[in-house]
């Protein structure tokens, strides 16, 4: 999917998340990257194979739950 001069991650890449945002809609609140990832602004996503991965939300005191 990416045309860019250097090529974004594809969506099996570990940091498949620093592709370019492909098509973006803040208002509705998700973003599809280049590798086909659909990213949602709670930080979780959808992989192009269907893989759903939960929002990760920082909590006070650094921990992350999922």
């Amino acid at each position: 999917m990416c045309e860019h001069p250097a090529p974004c991650p594809p969506a099996s890449a570990a940091d498949h998340l620093a592709a370019s945002v492909l098509v973006g809609h803040p208002e509705a609140g998700w973003s599809v990257l280049c590798n086909g990832v659909i990213l949602f602004e709670d930080t979780g996503y959808l992989l192009p194979a269907g893989d759903i991965v939960g929002p990760r939300r920082p909590l006070p005191g650094g921990a992350v739950t999922t």
